[in-house]
């Protein structure tokens, strides 16, 4: 009998209805109808396949239906016929691919470490990405729209985190500690008392980041952890201070007040129990804090072995109280965690600058940006935040909440357009950035034919579909039930949630329309960078399209859209790979394996570091929703913290929001010596080496196996400033 060969290699029994039913569905599709003609010419054709006297291939079967039609003259109905079996094709390729795809994942069989903070050799791992490849393929395949899924994937318009868009989840939070630590909050399974001292209050931090962290998929943050333990220190002295008066046979005298400084009079006036408590809760919060750094480098919560994407502020309390928690997480830091004192990959430290507080000699807090300092030219944390940045304008100095804060990674969350009454919109706790999409500027370029006015035309255009995308996905979202994110919603951390309705809450926070690869850009259209006059000109006519456009949506919308100077760990490298496919290798252009980081300058520029400040702080203005400034140091910057002091405030001085600097630091896994050495240990001779490096604003393990290909070759072009910082000091005696 008659087979039929299937693509798989399969047999089956002809059967010659199934070609009957296909050609007239051709028919119906083109007019409307199956009319008799349609079922004589489908009858026809079945019947000439059947009289074949050989097995056939599914392929060959529908040729000679393409064949028939044809000759035929119903060359619509052909093309119709044509068309569908094209799209089946597709269809059948995706299905394929994304098959081999997630044997891949499952297989560990070609890691890409898409996220340097997640192992895709382990067990989680695998099954994490493999289960984040359904979940991207379901998102666009049935959830995001046409005009979404084509600006994906002709890596015109990249849409962040696709797996976690399928559930509609959120990206980040800065997390309300303050509220949460004095008040308590519930999990699924207890409830959690108010912390009662400074031991058990930076426990809770630990507990409340993991915990928000699988709310969502981006980072968590805190604020202003130096304010936000003042009352615990202050508990803590008290029960150390009422202990030592035991001692004295002083009970009667024993202090019931939490709201009591520590420096307080009445504490005073008892030298020696003063000392004795003073010194108990130093201990204490050291202890509390070395516990901080070691659970949040250990307790690993999303799959993949992937730890809480943590971040904290802190640098401008002036209390003794805050200024004893700024001290210990300083010297935390610096210290390191385990046996051998490895660098904290978590939390991000990042040190709050602010003007009469801590950036010059005289200040209050001026000791602990030395000590801070100190702590960066050996751990690369903290990195330094602008509090006085002119786009935070209208914070509040007496309300820490309302300074500038940031995720490790550079978002942050500007003036709220839907503060409540009341409410300063500088607020930061309760609100994060929702969502991201990013535009990949160098696709945009080549597409407008290299030609300023038509890329400008284009990017205006690609900027309002950049806009769309976010609303729509920030729709769904908000469509979400709140039993999705139980433990966010039922403790209300995220601000201005009202009991029912999710967008009451996401409403407050960001929407970043991001951007990558402004260098890029400018070479293929003018031939030169943002290095330049001519290149910053166009660059700052571009960035003005970006604010422009945004305020605008901002208004018209009612939703905090802003620009945002995307991370792009990962995209720097996959928009490139697909940049080289379709346009080949291209001078200064695509002629390394990544895409410079937004508007950054090219990593392998010969400058000085202030020369490279110079240059970015013409544009960091532009962004309202995240962006981060770099230089690269040498190991020398251990013995000259002058240097590095003189870099903060020649940034913050310059309007740079964020700035970090990034320090080699090579640890031996052995005996633990740090320094910049690269494979072998100075000290015990040992290869076992950890070669710790900035990805985007987070540490992560070993750069030459946690990063992905494309990041470890930007890893390997940066240019360290420091060796120009000699003649730039020259020309300034000049």
């Amino acid at each position: 009998m008659k087979k039929v060969i299937k693509r798989d290699g399969r047999k089956e029994l002809f059967d010659k209805e199934k070609i009957v039913r296909a050609v007239e569905l051709s028919f119906e599709d083109v007019e409307n109808e199956i009319s008799e003609k349609a079922h004589l010419k489908a009858r026809e054709i079945a019947n000439y396949v059947s009289n074949i006297e050989k097995d056939l291939s599914v392929e060959e079967i529908q040729d000679i239906v393409e064949e028939k039609l044809m000759a035929s003259n119903y060359k619509n109905i052909a093309r119709n016929f044509i068309t569908y079996r094209y799209e089946r094709t597709k269809e059948r390729e995706r299905n394929s691919q994304f098959m081999r795809d997630v044997s891949e994942k499952l297989a560990a069989s070609n890691v890409q470490n898409q996220n340097a903070n997640v192992d895709e050799h382990s067990f989680g791992g695998r099954m994490g990405e493999a289960r984040n490849s359904l979940m991207k393929k379901i998102a666009l395949d049935y959830i995001v729209s046409d005009m979404s899924r084509e600006n994906h994937l002709n890596n015109e318009i990249y849409i962040h985190d696709l797996d976690s868009y399928a559930v509609g989840m959120h990206n980040c939070l800065t997390i309300p500690f303050d509220k949460l630590l004095k008040e308590g909050f519930n999990t699924r399974q207890t409830d959690v008392r108010p912390a009662r001292s400074i031991n058990t209050a930076f426990q809770l931090v630990a507990v409340l980041f993991q915990l928000q962290s699988l709310q969502q998929f981006g980072g968590v943050s805190a604020s202003h952890l130096d304010w936000t333990m003042v009352p615990y220190v202050r508990i803590s002295f008290r029960k150390h201070f009422n202990e030592g008066m035991e001692y004295i046979e002083e009970s009667d005298l024993r202090q019931e007040s939490d709201e009591l400084p520590i420096d307080a009079d009445f504490y005073k006036q008892f030298p020696k129990v003063y000392k004795y408590a003073l010194n108990k809760t130093e201990k204490e919060l050291m202890q509390a804090v070395q516990g901080m750094y070691h659970n949040l480098n250990t307790l690993q919560s999303r799959s993949g072995n992937q730890l809480p994407f943590t971040s904290i502020n802190y640098g401008t309390c002036t209390l003794p109280e805050g200024r004893m928690v700024i001290k210990a997480l300083l010297e935390g830091s610096i210290e390191g965690v385990g046996k051998i004192r490895k660098t904290p990959i978590f939390p991000c430290g990042i040190f709050q600058c602010m003007n009469g507080i801590n950036r010059k000699p005289g200040d209050p807090n001026y000791d602990l940006f030395k000590l801070a300092l100190k702590s960066t030219s050996k751990r690369l944390y903290p990195n330094y935040v602008n509090v006085d940045w002119s786009v935070n304008a209208g914070y509040d100095k007496n309300d820490p909440k309302t300074f500038v804060s940031t995720m490790g990674c550079r978002t942050y969350n500007g003036l709220d357009i839907n503060a409540d009454e009341g409410t300063n919109p500088q607020t930061k706790d309760g609100r994060g950035n929702i969502c991201p999409v990013t535009i990949i500027m160098p696709t945009l370029a080549m597409e407008a034919d290299k030609d300023v006015e038509k890329f400008m035309k284009l990017l205006d255009k690609k900027i309002g579909e950049a806009k769309d995308m976010l609303i729509e996905r920030y729709n769904y979202i908000c469509s979400q039930a709140p039993e999705s994110a139980k433990f966010m919603y039922e403790n209300g951390l995220m601000l201005g949630y009202d009991g029912k309705n999710v967008e009451s809450a996401m409403k407050h926070g960001t929407l970043a329309l991001g951007q990558i690869g402004l260098a890029e850009t400018l070479q293929i259209l003018i031939g030169t960078d943002h290095t330049t006059e001519e290149g910053m000109q166009l660059a700052k006519r571009i960035e003005q399209l970006f604010k422009d456009r945004c305020a605008e949506f901002k208004k018209k919308y009612k939703l905090n859209i802003g620009v945002y100077y995307t991370p792009a760990e990962n995209l720097c490298y996959t928009a490139m790979k697909k940049f080289k496919a379709q346009y080949g290798v291209i001078e200064n252009v695509s002629d390394k394996e990544y895409f410079t980081n937004s508007i950054h300058v090219p990593v392998w520029k010969k400058m000085s570091p202030f020369e490279k400040i110079d240059i970015e702080s013409q544009l960091t203005g532009y962004s309202n929703a995240g962006c981060i400034t770099y230089v690269e140091l040498d190991s020398g910057a251990q013995n000259n913290l002058e240097a590095l002091e003189e870099l903060v405030n020649y940034a913050m001085d310059k309007d740079i929001p964020y700035f970090a600097i990034n320090v080699p630091s090579d640890t031996c896994l052995d005996c633990g010596y740090t320094d910049e050495f690269n494979d072998e240990c100075p000290m015990c001779h040992s290869k076992h080496i950890q070669q710790l490096r900035r990805v985007t604003g987070y540490l992560t393990g070993d750069y030459k196996t946690a990063f992905n290909w494309g990041k470890q070759k930007e890893v390997e072009d940066r240019y360290k400033h420091s060796n120009k910082m000699k003649d730039w000091n020259k020309k300034d005696e000049i």
